[in-house]
């Protein structure tokens, strides 16, 4: 069975250095999940983009892949943009599912980490 490959999918920015916390995530998932082949990708304004992260799992074999939005909700570029893109992306790759997760922000532990960190800084 062909493994499923992972990508996760940031906004971008022009300072290079902004990536680096989605860096450091794209790690802790690969030691996490070493059998799990995972790609970040951007949605504008760094590299790579989300069509060449896909083509790069699709052609390391993947059989399917998830697209994780790190953002803290859903605004217009997950509502709107990403869907497009993964549409465009698709037709591009007959056979290959392509599935789209809730932005990480929605996830109560992410919330929680947040608050936590946030507390501490007042000492709660």
């Amino acid at each position: 069975m062909a493994p499923i490959g992972l990508v996760l999918f940031a906004h971008g920015a022009r300072d290079r250095r902004w990536a680096e916390p989605f860096e450091r995530i794209k790690a802790k998932v690969r030691a996490r999940a070493p059998e799990v082949p995972v790609e970040l990708a951007y949605l504008e304004l760094m590299t790579p983009d989300l069509a060449t992260a896909v083509a790069t799992l699709i052609s390391s074999g993947c059989g399917a892949v998830r697209v994780v939005p790190i953002f803290l909700g859903q605004g217009g570029h997950v509502r709107n943009d990403l869907p497009r893109l993964v549409r465009t992306i698709s037709g591009s790759h007959p056979g290959v599912s392509i599935n789209v997760v809730a932005p990480v922000g929605e996830h109560d532990a992410v919330l929680d980490c947040i608050a936590e960190r946030c507390a501490a800084e007042v000492g709660g």
